[in-house]
């Protein structure tokens, strides 16, 4: 018996490029808004219905990177000509800025530990993984299971012990600490995902470059790296996301030195309350580095998740 495909008519085509572009527009309706509410003004922001067309400022990155305090008597009549445009906005809503908020600090805070824990979940999960593949590790599979089924468990779950742990080693509110963390977490998923593409490249390969005279290193470094760079990279893209997005470890354990933009971005208040303008442009800005790191890898996410699923 044979099977033919045939090839999609247009209006199954049309049909199907439809209903993609509809799912794309409902997921991306909450980004969209939270973008659109950063170029709103406080006012428009909490209207009753909600604005769609509105004018738009920037009044809320003004906000959102400074700190500022309300004007009164004769420093409200000041001159303002000599006064840049941000300063000149801000005067404009009655306040003046008295410095830098914290906002900038909270974000590379956030690159420091999101990058870093990522950097070294990829370098450990891809020795670990290469090891299980072609090696004879004695329970290899309980091993693995073991390994999966930390990640199975919320992280909210230990997070009294970590506590407890990080206080008695002086890792609270540290660099060091929360990637060392984030790290631990995503060791799991780096090495599951690593070593299910590290299966898929022929050892034969590497038998072949050691005839040649290379080392194990050598081989390693030159011929499985290159093979396995897509499956690192979509890796890469789901432990830099876990680490970015994480809220309720960094939360718990830090609140100064190492606090990342998550737990602060709903901590800004603005002169009369909640500046939901300046919280909108902290998230979208926040959103910025992780989407251009995927952006950048897109091609080697799209190969690596579905690497090995066709298989002849």
């Amino acid at each position: 018996m044979s099977f033919s495909v045939t090839e999609p008519s247009r209006r199954q085509k049309w049909f199907a490029g439809i209903m993609v572009i509809g799912y794309a527009l409902i997921t991306m309706l909450p980004l969209l808004w939270i973008v659109a509410t950063g170029f709103k003004s406080s006012t428009d922001s909490i209207a009753y219905p909600p604005k769609i067309l509105f004018e738009p400022t920037v009044e809320g990155y003004v906000n959102v990177f400074t700190t500022q305090t309300r004007l009164s008597g004769e420093l409200a009549d000041a001159p303002r000509a000599d006064l840049p445009w941000y300063e000149q906005l801000v005067r404009d809503k009655g306040n003046t800025i008295v410095g830098p908020s914290r906002y900038s600090e909270r974000f590379f805070n956030s690159v420091i530990i999101g990058f870093g824990s990522t950097f070294f979940a990829i370098v450990l999960g891809t020795a670990a993984a290469y090891a299980f593949s072609r090696f004879k590790v004695p329970l290899k599979d309980d091993l693995l299971f073991f390994i999966l089924s930390t990640r199975m468990m919320p992280p909210i779950a230990v997070a009294i012990p970590i506590f407890l742990m990080f206080r008695n080693l002086g890792l609270n509110d540290t660099h060091a600490g929360m990637i060392l963390l984030y790290t631990a977490i995503n060791l799991s998923l780096s090495v599951w995902l690593i070593n299910g593409f590290i299966d898929e490249i022929p050892i034969e390969y590497e038998e072949a470059a050691l005839i040649d005279g290379y080392t194990r290193f050598q081989a390693f470094y030159k011929v499985v790296l290159p093979q396995a760079a897509t499956g690192i990279a979509s890796t890469a893209i789901f432990c830099l996301i876990f680490a970015w997005n994480e809220y309720a470890l960094a939360v718990l354990l830090t609140s100064g030195t190492a606090q990342t933009a998550p737990p602060f971005i709903p901590t800004i208040i603005g002169v009369g309350g909640q500046d939901w303008p300046a919280v909108a442009a902290g998230a979208t800005i926040f959103l910025v580095p992780v989407m251009v790191f995927t952006i950048l890898l897109r091609k080697h996410l799209l190969r690596g998740i579905t690497f090995g699923a066709v298989r002849k």
